[in-house]
């Protein structure tokens, strides 16, 4: 995975994407952390994250972590989620942000030279080959270590290089927590 200490990065964070990835190869995204890392790589110019909400829940967990991610450094992109039930009788919430990662992809794109997308959805492939035509390079992150892989073959195959999340897992994870321990930090306090 080559990055340039000059080139012009951003970041896609596909919200539900990541999570269920991350839930699967046993890691914990500490989005302090990942900010850091990748400034470290090249010049971070945007960290965008991407998420529908349950509006009408009384207490929704994501919440707490969308805050947080406004107050420090990300843009945070939602939307409603629609709520259904299943021909089984099972409630059911889908919010896909495929559109919102696409336009904003596609808008960024001139003023970048790398962009890390967070996501293992093939439907994202056009998105990728489109920016890449415009000589942006794509890094996706995702797993393959898990069955089955948590990430598209066609989106694999689309993007510049492919970053197994497992590999960044020491760099941007947080060590387990005990039992007992607080779900209101996201990053460690400065």
């Amino acid at each position: 995975m080559a990055f340039y200490q000059n080139e012009r990065i951003a970041l896609f964070i596909d919200g539900a994407n990541l999570y269920s990835a991350a839930k699967t190869v046993n890691v914990e995204i500490d989005y302090r952390k990942l900010l850091d890392e990748f400034r470290k790589r090249g010049r971070l110019l945007r960290a965008y994250y991407y998420t529908a909400l349950i509006e009408n829940d009384d207490y929704s967990p994501i919440r707490p972590l969308v805050d947080w991610l406004q107050y420090n450094g990300f843009n945070v992109i939602t939307k409603s989620a629609r709520e259904f039930t299943d021909r089984d009788g099972r409630r059911r919430v889908k919010g896909d942000m495929d559109v919102e990662i696409t336009v904003d992809m596609m808008n960024l794109a001139p003023s970048l030279d790398h962009i890390v997308l967070f996501s293992g959805d093939g439907d994202l492939t056009r998105v990728v080959q489109a920016v890449k035509d415009k000589g942006v390079r794509v890094s996706v992150v995702s797993t393959v270590k898990s069955q089955p892989a948590m990430i598209s073959d066609d989106l694999r195959r689309a993007a510049d290089s492919f970053i197994d999340l497992t590999d960044l897992a020491k760099l941007i994870g947080r060590p387990p927590r005990e039992d007992g321990d607080s779900d209101s930090d996201y990053g460690d306090d400065d």
